[in-house]
């Protein structure tokens, strides 16, 4: 495989066996950081975990890769010796929800009903396949548009967002600690990666993250997919690259130019640094320009 390939594959779970990575999870640390309230976040390989600890017990929003979980078991209890009684998947990529057949043996796994579809067959990435995820790790609490859970002292809402990243995604919203996890509909100073075969898309990114900042107070914190910590602001600078970045690559296309020319041409100055995560400029103007001539 490609390097990119291969990242590709290890971000979404398929075609990277755990055998080949084993000496990367055992050098895996779990970095826990307070955001608000009674939330704090997780560090270590894979998407950024959201956790809620408080009298009830904890919630988990994510839980990264298999090989992971007794280290993520193990930095939850230290912020809460209680029962791990909910898991909350924001979308059904492997660096989300590899956890979900170890953890999910002994908590309640709720996601968007597109969410557990997609785990329950198999898949397939290039020649590579995944198969069909064990019953321990499917979801069992499943909604279509939202689904609220009374948990801590709080409100916390999962909001669908349709056809953003995947069609999979939710936002959780941590009404009164005030927090928001996106998942990866939010690469925080980096360019997306939309999972085209899995139900996303380009534009339904962008009306997503208004419609999240519409919904969010200005002093919101942020958990991310994948980045650090992030407010309101910068989800703002993250749509307004979304919004930009694509309307200079449809308006190349109008000149009828092709995919190497545009890539050729690159974007303006003020982006070039965000290729520098794990999605580079020339894969999201392949993104782009592919999504938009569908």
């Amino acid at each position: 495989m490609t390097r990119h390939v291969a990242l590709l594959a290890l971000l979404i779970g398929i075609g990277t066996p755990v055998s080949a990575q084993q000496q990367d999870f055992e050098k895996v640390v779990i970095k826990p950081t307070h955001v608000n309230g009674n939330v704090h976040m997780l560090e270590g390989m894979g998407g950024n975990i959201g956790v809620s600890v408080g009298p009830d017990g904890a919630l988990i929003v994510d839980d990264q890769f298999a090989p992971l979980a007794e280290k993520i078991r193990t930095a939850v209890r230290t912020l809460n010796p209680g029962v791990l009684k909910f898991l909350l998947n924001t979308h059904f990529h492997g660096d989300h929800t590899g956890g979900n057949p170890i953890l999910g043996r002994e908590a309640t796994i709720v996601a968007h009903a597109n969410l557990r579809n997609r785990l329950s067959k198999e898949s397939r990435f290039g020649d590579r396949v995944t198969p069909p995820m064990i019953k321990e790790g499917l979801p069992v609490i499943t909604f279509d548009q939202s689904l609220s859970l009374h948990f801590n002292g709080e409100e916390i809402r999962l909001i669908h967002a349709p056809n953003a990243h995947t069609d999979t995604d939710a936002f959780v919203y941590f009404t009164t600690s005030n927090v928001f996890h996106m998942g990866d509909t939010f690469f925080s100073g980096r360019f997306p990666f939309i999972d085209i075969n899995g139900g996303g898309s380009v534009d339904g990114l962008i009306k997503n993250i208004g419609d999240a900042l519409n919904l969010i107070a200005h002093d919101t914190k942020i958990i991310p997919g994948h980045g650090p910590l992030s407010t309101k602001e910068d989800l703002h600078t993250y749509h307004n690259m979304l919004i930009e970045t694509t309307d200079y690559v449809r308006g190349m296309m109008a000149k009828s130019m092709s995919l190497e020319d545009v890539k050729k041409e690159g974007f303006p100055e003020k982006w070039k640094a965000w290729g520098q995560g794990f999605i580079s400029a020339d894969r999201w103007i392949e993104t782009i320009y592919q999504n938009s001539k569908k």
